[in-house]
C-alpha cells in the first residue's frame, strides 16, 4: 500500500509551517542519528499542530502517552501557560533516556517530566483532570489508554491520538496483525460513544481528535 501522505505535499506542508526553534531542529537530528525508527518521531508539522492545540487550549495540565525522544513533549511545552506541566509516559527506557536528555538540554526542563514504566499503571497514579492528552504509543493498547484518560479529561479537555489511519491499513481487510486490529476496534469504538465527540484527521498518519460530548459549561 502506498503511502497516505503524497511526499511533495508534506515538503509543501512543512515549507508552509513555522520552522522548528534550534533546540527542537537538534533533537530530530538526534533521533535520526541515534534511535531506531525515527518515523515514531512526530515531525516539523504535527508537532506544530500539537503546540496549536495546547495554545488554544490554554492546557495546563498535559498527558503524553508515549515519549520516545521527547520531540512531540517539548513541542507542547512552547505553548504552555506560565506553571503548565506535561507528564510523559514512556515504557522503553532507551527512549526514556533520550527523552530526558533532550528535555534537560532544552529551554522547558522544568516542565516536562518523563515517566518510566506501564503508561496505565502511572495514570492510575495521576489524579488529573487533564486538560489535553497525547496518545502514540503501542496501537494494541490504544483503547486501554482511552478508557483510563476519559474519566480523568477535564470538561473542556481533549484527546488527540496518533496514527490512527496507520498508513491506510485500517481500511486493508487483509491486515489482521495487532496493532491494525487493536486500531480498528479504537476507532470505530470512539466513533460509536455517545459520551464523546470527535473528527479523525488527516494530519500526517492519521490524527483523532475528542472531546466530551455537550457544552463544557
Amino acid at each position: 500500500m502506498p503511502d497516505i501522505v503524497v511526499p511533495e505535499l508534506e515538503a509543501y506542508t512543512e515549507a508552509h509551517t513555522t520552522a522548528p526553534p534550534p533546540h527542537l531542529a537538534t533533537v530530530a537530528e538526534r533521533t535520526r542519528a541515534e534511535l531506531a525508527a525515527p518515523g515514531m518521531m512526530v515531525g516539523a508539522v504535527e508537532g506544530r499542530f500539537l503546540e496549536m492545540l495546547v495554545f488554544a487550549l490554554r492546557a495546563r495540565l498535559v498527558l503524553e502517552i508515549g515519549t520516545y525522544s521527547g520531540y512531540s513533549a517539548l513541542s507542547m511545552a512552547a505553548a504552555l501557560p506560565p506553571g503548565g506541566r506535561i507528564v510523559s509516559c514512556e515504557l522503553n527506557p532507551v527512549h526514556a533516556a533520550a527523552a530526558r536528555e533532550n528535555i534537560a538540554a532544552s529551554p522547558y526542563a522544568g516542565d516536562v517530566e518523563v515517566v518510566e514504566g506501564p503508561a496505565l499503571d502511572t495514570i492510575q497514579g495521576l489524579i488529573g483532570p487533564f486538560d489535553f492528552v497525547f496518545i502514540d504509543a503501542d496501537k494494541r493498547n490504544y483503547l486501554n489508554y482511552y478508557g483510563a484518560v476519559l474519566p480523568k479529561l477535564a470538561p473542556a479537555g481533549l484527546i488527540a491520538a496518533d496514527n490512527t489511519l496507520w498508513n491506510g491499513r485500517v481500511v486493508d481487510p487483509a491486515d489482521l496483525s495487532e496493532d491494525t486490529v487493536g486500531l480498528r476496534a479504537f476507532n470505530d469504538t470512539v466513533a460509536a460513544d455517545e459520551r464523546v465527540v470527535c473528527v479523525q484527521l488527516s494530519v500526517r498518519d492519521g490524527v483523532t481528535l475528542i472531546r466530551h460530548a455537550g457544552r463544557s459549561g
